[in-house]
């Protein structure tokens, strides 16, 4: 088994000598797609033997779509640049590379967030089990906007291990980042045809909440799972309030 390790990249300088250096003992191919980074993402990059490909930003899965057509190997891992590889992780990717045959198409992988100084072990943030490792050609991305989906055609299996994700710096860029995405959702949900409605507005954050707090089991995870029980609430408030602003700027616009 030969690697490729895909990662889509802008302005991530902070993030790519520990990253590199991370993932260097299990990829046999590296894959940077940048969308036009102004810092020295590009530099650290190439210095460190990454093959750097530059492709205007449309959306996230035109991205990773790219960078995987971009992989010569015949298994694609794609990372962000914010997640490392657990050791592990590196150890259960080293005994697949010396497995002769491989009867699956991809390796189910869990992430873990760390959050605000802690692992987070619950709040529907933990296992978050995908299809991380697969062969090249079994799966893409699909969907505009954020969250983007994986399509995947094949059989899979877990593996052990993690891939850490070093999610927000602090909460003003966990909360920057929730006015940024709520808005992108409600673009989406538009463009699907939904429509607002006051209702979910009000109900809907608190469900929210609930659905994190005590069925996603995260008051197991203390205050943390508090923040991020209310902070998911706040992104589902504001956006069906951005869904509302969208309508109404659409009546204003007729």
């Amino acid at each position: 088994m030969e690697i490729s390790f895909c990662i889509i990249t802008q302005d991530e300088e902070e993030n790519m000598e520990s990253l590199l250096n991370n993932i260097k003992s299990v990829a046999d191919e590296i894959i940077i797609v940048d969308s036009g980074s102004k810092d020295k993402t590009v530099e650290i990059s190439e210095r460190m033997g990454a093959k750097v490909f530059f492709n205007n930003w449309i959306d996230y899965s035109t991205q990773k779509n790219f960078a995987i057509s971009r992989a010569k190997k015949d298994w694609v891992f794609v990372m962000d640049a914010d997640e490392r590889l657990s050791e592990v992780l590196i150890d259960s990717i080293k005994k697949l590379k010396e497995k002769n045959k491989i009867d699956v198409e991809g390796f189910i992988i869990n992430r873990k967030s760390y959050y605000l100084g802690k692992f987070i072990n619950h709040s529907g943030w933990y296992p978050d089990a995908k299809v991380r490792l697969f062969k090249k050609g079994s799966g893409s991305f699909y969907g505009k906007y954020v969250h983007e989906g994986f399509r995947f055609n094949g059989n899979s299996e877990k593996i052990e291990g993690d891939v850490i994700h070093y999610s927000y710096k602090n909460l003003n860029d966990h909360i920057e980042r929730i006015r940024k995405y709520s808005f992108l959702s409600a673009k989406r949900m538009k463009e699907e045809g939904k429509s607002f409605k006051f209702y979910r507005l009000i109900f809907n954050p608190f469900f929210g909440f609930l659905k994190h707090f005590f069925f996603k089991l995260g008051f197991l995870d203390g205050f943390h799972g508090f923040v991020i029980a209310s902070l998911t609430s706040y992104y589902v408030f504001l956006k069906y309030l951005f869904l509302w602003e969208i309508e109404k700027n659409e009546d204003f616009a007729h």
